[in-house]
């Protein structure tokens, strides 16, 4: 690879200037946004600080082949031409993973299986052994993006999407995910030096990446492995550097972060996640109803929270909301609440007219990421410009 190389690192729809931003911060060249995907230049060393440190990143692909195809024929041909002894060897295994759009191409798992014989065709020629096939812990992990007659060959230098940070070990019903989690929270503009709550926590995914995000933590320093670590050019005295690098910027926390929930259950899946982030210090989190609190203070504080839409939950979901937007009402003045949801209809029965509505996906489900700014000392809400 060159000393500066084009990546690509996948995110959520909605997150693709959030994640633009992370990528300048860190130092990335020539950052251009597309389509829940953001472009970006780097060396070896930045695609190692990438995987270890953006929050709302799912994938750094690292582009090494770009080709025409019109037909199977080409797309064989194609992959059977290119070197891949440079990448792995035939003692590796591998997996493909496939994107395909347009007429030519219609079916993802017959293009990964196409590109599969071409490879082991082209190894077992000229080796006389083929290398082995591996869907769960491949040596290196190739994705293929046809977009209707451009393929792009790329090496997948996470491997596991990057929102599997390593501190969750126990979840909720409907979890967050952890990527998501932290773009919520950089989206809601969240002065660090604020008080924070979410007051409906469940296992604890949006503190933590809260307090990760106001410590300087690197996002992923928690997990077990990164792809690029089973490369041929894997460099582990660079990646120490990097790490000992990133670690040296982490910071103290100005604020409070506090968390909520009514189950048992759900405080005690939090607390083992805080543990095993190493956040306990840092977090606090009780078992409280939301509905029976209001500030002890007058302090501006910062709500952010995930309530039930009633997709996997059941309950009067039109009540729920409701209550919520009394609580925030006769409760919280002085407070920027944000709240994600998918139930449009139960978010007509908050009672509160949002200063913005962001448009998100929750896994599969459209939802809306909704401000609402409460006057301090009133009960009423502040229209601020979106």
């Amino acid at each position: 690879m060159a000393v500066n190389f084009k990546m690509l690192a996948k995110t959520f729809y909605g997150m693709e200037e959030i994640l633009s931003d992370e990528l300048r911060k860190l130092g990335a060249q020539d950052v251009e946004q597309g389509n829940r995907i953001v472009h970006f230049k780097g060396d070896k060393g930045f695609m190692y600080k990438a995987n270890l440190s953006l929050r709302t990143a799912l994938k750094i692909l690292v582009p090494i082949h770009e080709c025409t195809v019109h037909s199977e024929d080409d797309l064989y041909k194609a992959t059977y031409d290119f070197p891949w002894s440079d990448y792995f060897t035939n003692e590796s295994t591998f997996a493909i993973d496939s994107v395909v759009f347009g007429d030519t191409f219609t079916h993802s798992l017959y293009v990964s299986q196409k590109v599969k014989d071409a490879i082991v065709d082209q190894f077992r020629a000229s080796t006389g052994n083929r290398p082995s096939v591996d869907l769960k812990n491949p040596d290196v992990k190739i994705n293929v993006h046809i977009d209707r007659s451009l393929c792009t060959f790329s090496l997948d230098s996470s491997g596991a999407s990057l929102h599997h940070r390593g501190y969750r070990t126990a979840t909720n019903i409907a979890p967050l995910n952890e990527v998501l989690a932290a773009g919520l929270v950089q989206l809601s503009g969240w002065d660090t030096r604020m008080n924070f709550l979410d007051p409906m926590c469940g296992s604890g995914t949006i503190l933590i990446e809260a307090a990760m995000l106001s410590c300087n933590i690197p996002a992923n320093i928690n997990r077990k492995e990164f792809a690029f670590e089973k490369w041929k050019d894997w460099d582990e005295d660079l990646y120490l550097t990097i790490e000992e690098s990133q670690l040296n910027k982490i910071q103290g926390l100005s604020g409070t972060i506090v968390g909520f929930d009514k189950a048992p259950s759900a405080i005690s899946k939090a607390e083992e996640n805080i543990r095993n982030a190493n956040l306990e210090e840092f977090i606090d989190v009780s078992r409280d109803n939301f509905f029976f609190t209001k500030k002890e203070d007058n302090e501006s504080l910062h709500i952010l929270t995930n309530p039930p839409y009633g997709e996997r939950l059941e309950g009067d979901m039109e009540e729920l909301y409701k209550q919520l937007g009394n609580t925030l009402k006769q409760g919280y003045s002085n407070t920027q609440a944000w709240l994600i949801s998918s139930n449009m209809e139960a978010i007509k029965h908050i009672g509160l007219r949002p200063s913005r509505k962001i448009k998100l996906f929750n896994g599969k489900l459209e939802s809306r990421f909704l401000h609402y700014a409460m006057y301090e000392g009133t009960k009423k809400i502040h229209k601020l410009k979106s």
